[in-house]
């Protein structure tokens, strides 16, 4: 029952692909995150050579809690980032979705947009989830404009909800979508990504 829930499927979209993240993507991702203001916000992750990317990869397969997968950019089949399910909960019918981040040139592109079209397509319409979530820190603003773009709502903020690399304390704001909410989201993005 829980075990599609846990599978990367593959997602293609007109401009991305999702596909399961694996140590072949340690090239391209090292490639995408060549720039300090991709991972400013991003815990674990930041500008790295493949050898590094790869042991990063290691770590994210490692840990249960993950369902990842690589963004590869159709028009170039450049790897342009990496997206999760994380808090997959079959049962109360929600996942969160995070631990994204895409390579600076791709930023406003419409790939990132069309990757949260797939998943919130998977999520929604093949899972059957009545919610969705999004946490982000309370410093990144960039991040939060993109998730109120998608349609998700501003629920709070959680305060000292995790450490930063550097020691500091770390605010979270939590946005969600509901069912309810998914039918006219799906169709303004895809208007949004046909112009």
């Amino acid at each position: 029952m829980t075990e599609p829930w846990r599978t990367p499927a593959t997602l293609t979209g007109a401009l991305v692909r999702l596909e399961a993240l694996t140590v072949d993507h340690a090239e391209g991702l090292a490639a995408a995150g060549d720039d300090d203001a991709v991972f400013e916000h991003l815990r674990g992750w930041d500008p790295m050579d493949e050898d590094v990317a790869a042991q990063r990869i290691e770590r994210t397969l490692a840990n249960p809690a993950l369902v990842p997968w690589a963004q590869v950019d159709l028009r170039t089949g450049e790897v342009a980032g990496m997206t999760c399910f994380y808090d997959v909960d079959p049962e109360l019918r929600t996942v969160a979705i995070g631990h994204t981040w895409i390579g600076r040139r791709f930023w406003r592109s419409g790939l990132n947009t069309e990757a949260k079209l797939l998943l919130l397509t998977r999520a929604f319409d093949e899972f059957g989830c009545v919610r969705v979530v999004w946490h982000t820190d309370i410093r990144n603003q960039r991040s939060q404009d993109a998730i109120a773009r998608l349609g998700a709502q501003r629920e709070g903020v959680l305060r000292k909800h995790k450490l930063r690399d550097d020691g500091s304390w770390r605010d979270t704001v939590t946005f969600s979508m509901l069912d309810e909410e998914w039918p006219p989201v799906r169709k303004r993005l895809l208007a949004a990504l046909e112009r």
